[in-house]
């Protein structure tokens, strides 16, 4: 059977292998906490995205409740009007009015509070799945300052530096997996996104989880042609 959703375990198990060979090829770069950060984020995207699909009970019985009280209670306030339409003369032209006025108003009302009442469960799961999204565009704009300064023009030409210069420590061959490995994290960072809305599909959440697919797509795109520029020096057919 061919799988139709994303595996949140093998979605960990990858970032943890990322994490392994960031720190066994770089044991002193600052790279190696952030792919420790996105392994940590991996690892509690498994567990809200299942909070998040999960049926809020207590919201659910709060909101039967509140609504049957309201309902009752407006069924109860009719049948006592009609009961004082009958004690009562016949109602005059504008006394009807401000009858039928006074009644469509507490039916707007009703109807506002008992839509508010059957969205609240989906507004909470929808803050809670927004604040983690916005998680993880942050830690892709971090990866992005990472490798940011790691120019390849730097490494293929030997043109003076300047006090401020960031420091030339890497060969091409490092640099070009420091910058392959920046690539996948940002990958990674649009799935682990992706986890959150696979059983959750409100429209809001799904359009910051687009964003952050084309922000990371963007950014990774800037960091493949580095790559690309040293593969070309190196002689290498693309």
């Amino acid at each position: 059977m061919q799988p139709t959703q994303l595996d949140s375990k093998r979605i960990i198990e990858t970032t943890e292998l990322l994490c392994r060979r960031v720190r066994e090829r770089f044991p002193n770069a600052g790279l190696n906490d952030v792919s420790a950060r996105l392994h940590s984020i991996a690892e509690q995207a498994q567990v809200r995205s299942r909070e998040i699909a999960r049926p809020i009970v207590w919201v659910r019985v709060l909101t039967v409740t509140v609504i049957l009280v309201i309902v009752g209670t407006f069924a109860a306030t009719l049948y006592q009007a009609g009961d004082f339409v009958e004690a009562e003369e016949r109602l005059t032209l504008a006394e009807l009015i401000q009858v039928l006025e006074a009644g469509l108003n507490d039916v707007v009302l009703i109807g506002a509070s008992i839509f508010f009442l059957m969205t609240l469960e989906n507004r909470i799961k929808r803050l809670k799945a927004l604040k983690a999204i916005h998680e993880l565009r942050s830690l892709a704009h971090i990866i992005d300052m990472h490798q940011l300064t790691k120019d390849p023009e730097r490494v293929l030409s030997q043109g003076p530096a300047t006090p401020s210069s960031p420091k030339r420590t890497m060969s091409r061959f490092e640099l070009n997996r420091y910058l392959d490995y920046c690539s996948e994290m940002l990958a990674l960072t649009g799935k682990v996104a992706a986890l959150y809305v696979q059983k959750f599909e409100d429209s809001q959440a799904v359009a910051a989880v687009n964003d952050i697919e084309t922000l990371t797509t963007g950014l990774s795109r800037k960091i493949w042609q580095k790559i690309m520029m040293l593969n070309a020096a190196n002689g290498k057919e693309l």
